[in-house]
């Protein structure tokens, strides 16, 4: 699967979202799972190489 995978991501305030093509820009990402959470659904893992977009930053 190396280098044809795509990544899609809506989260706009994620620093490394491409919001223009709904991509995430890193090569990578790492899943993890969401603590006391078992509700069997996807809610119980996220995105743990989010990192906030700064607005304010050049």
């Amino acid at each position: 699967m190396e280098g044809n995978q795509k990544i899609n991501c809506t989260v706009e305030s994620c620093r490394f979202n491409n919001q223009e093509q709904n991509q995430c820009m890193l090569q990578s990402i790492q899943v993890a799972p969401i603590d006391d959470c078992e509700t069997m659904e996807s809610d119980e893992s996220m995105c743990a190489s989010y990192e906030y977009q700064d607005e304010n930053e050049d």
